[in-house]
């Protein structure tokens, strides 16, 4: 039987709309609009995509953007400088600095310097060590893991005393990643590239998410019947029947794993969609706590 596919899309829509209307209720209660500014240092292509549409996903639900570009060649003192000054500004709720960085800024030193109330990607040492402290709550969750945690609830799939795999470690998906579902009672086990025999652990997974950007690492043989696979992967293959010369894909190999598995995420039309969506709910968060005192839980159920 062919896996229940998580459309990305459609919940993220979902989202989209729960946010619009968190907005106008905000503005309502106290005259203000949650604002976001985004940094972009360089003018890496991909980088000015990711940060053109989060700013239309937030000009859709009603949140301000104010955009920072410098250029590849900025020094740290001006970066810093910047991001000091986006702190102290009160329209301006939520910071993001979009990654990756050029090699002579320091990435830790960068978002380390984003206040805690106002670090919606989740990135901050503090946000992810809050994250994987008990009794701790952080400010925010990076958007991705959030997301995953989003479509994982919307479709009902329990979470608690089951077995998930990572593979990836990073800090913005696999770590996070692995501190959330800790938090929620799941069986951990962290892959990455030192890793013996990794076919041998994906099978053991009721949970698997691939997160290492590596297109068509996991094959139909390579996971247990039933499993419920979440691909974070976006990889770019040249395909010359394509409009464009390449087509997306991701880290797991859809038609063979689709048959196996009980359920999986599509690339693109999955994981991606709800990142952006998720950054529009930490913004709303971050207003909310920064001019009322108090934010609503991290999720809202969202009936699908």
């Amino acid at each position: 039987m062919a896996a229940r596919i998580l459309d990305g899309r459609a919940m993220a829509a979902r989202w989209r709309e729960w946010v619009k209307a968190q907005v106008e209720a905000f503005r309502a209660r106290t005259g203000q609009v949650p604002g976001l500014a985004t940094v972009l240092i360089g003018d890496h292509p991909a980088s000015q995509t990711y940060v053109q549409a989060k700013q239309s996903a937030c000009a859709a639900v009603g949140i301000r953007t104010f955009r920072y570009n410098l250029p590849a060649d900025a020094d740290r003192g001006t970066a810093l400088e910047l991001l000091q000054a986006l702190s102290c500004n009160p329209e301006i709720h939520g910071i993001l600095v979009q990654l990756p960085l050029p090699s002579h800024l320091d990435e830790e030193e960068i978002l380390s310097a984003i206040p805690l109330e106002k670090d919606v990607d989740g990135f901050h040492p503090l946000n992810i060590g809050r994250l994987g402290l008990k009794g701790r709550d952080p400010y925010f969750i990076p958007c991705t893991p959030l997301g995953i945690l989003a479509m994982l609830q919307e479709a009902r799939i329990p979470i608690a005393g089951r077995r998930a795999v990572i593979l990836g470690r990073s800090r913005i998906v696999g770590l996070p990643m692995a501190l959330l579902l800790l938090r929620l009672d799941a069986t951990v086990t962290i892959c990455h590239s030192r890793t013996p025999d990794l076919a041998a652990l994906t099978r053991q997974a009721d949970l698997l998410i691939a997160a290492v950007g590596r297109p068509g690492l996991i094959r139909g043989e390579m996971v247990r019947p039933g499993a419920v696979v979440i691909d974070v992967g976006i990889n770019r293959i040249e395909d010359p029947q394509a409009p464009r010369g390449y087509r997306l894909v991701g880290d797991v190999v859809f038609e063979e794993v689709s048959a196996v598995a009980g359920a999986i995420t599509p690339v693109p039309g999955g994981v991606g969609p709800m990142t952006v969506a998720m950054l529009l709910v930490n913004t709303l968060k971050a207003a909310q706590r920064q001019v009322e005192g108090s934010a609503s839980p991290w999720l809202e159920p969202i009936e699908g």
